[in-house]
């Protein structure tokens, strides 16, 4: 893997993951734990998409690794989309 794809890096084009949460409380869980994590700046949902997707922006490198283990506490899945498009 590289750098790019391995952490979430500052900037605005932020990180994209799918999950597998559906339900409001659970989506609220999710955003509560994830904010709490170092560095986070900014957590939004697209419930648009099907399966629902959020994107998170931050303030220093994230390890994806921290994120996706912080959503597997809660019993759900964070899939990371592709890089960011330029």
């Amino acid at each position: 893997m590289s750098f790019l794809s391995d952490n979430v890096i500052p900037g605005n084009h932020g990180k994209v993951f799918g999950t597998d949460a559906k339900s409001s409380v659970d989506l609220n869980k999710m955003r509560k734990a994830i904010l709490e994590i170092e560095g986070i700046k900014c957590f939004l949902f697209d419930i648009e998409k099907h399966p629902l997707e959020f994107t998170v922006h931050t303030t220093k490198v994230v390890e994806i690794e921290a994120i996706q283990n912080v959503v597997k506490k809660l019993g759900f899945h964070a899939i990371p989309k592709g890089l960011f498009q330029l």
